[in-house]
């Protein structure tokens, strides 16, 4: 797996929307998404930060990975492009 890249919670969101999650809502600093899979409905919350923390990008990849069917590699090839 390649080394996570330093990412603000808003670089993430447009990475997820671009895989066609949708906001839904935002309270305060965090943002929920959602997006009917095969699988069922995945809903993921974003902190909204400067700067996520490794372990919160780590999980949230993680768990776009399982529901989306995506290797966490072409995520963060994903997130390298945006920058």
């Amino acid at each position: 797996m390649q080394k996570l890249p330093v990412v603000s919670g808003e670089k993430l969101i447009k990475v997820l929307v671009s895989l066609e999650y949708e906001i839904i809502r935002q309270r305060g600093s965090h943002v929920r998404l959602r997006k009917p899979t095969v699988a069922g409905e995945h809903n993921i919350t974003v902190p909204f930060h400067e700067e996520l923390a490794k372990g919160t990008l780590n999980d949230i990849l993680s768990q776009v990975s399982i529901w989306n069917g995506i290797s966490k590699d072409d995520l963060i090839e994903l997130i390298q492009q945006l920058k």
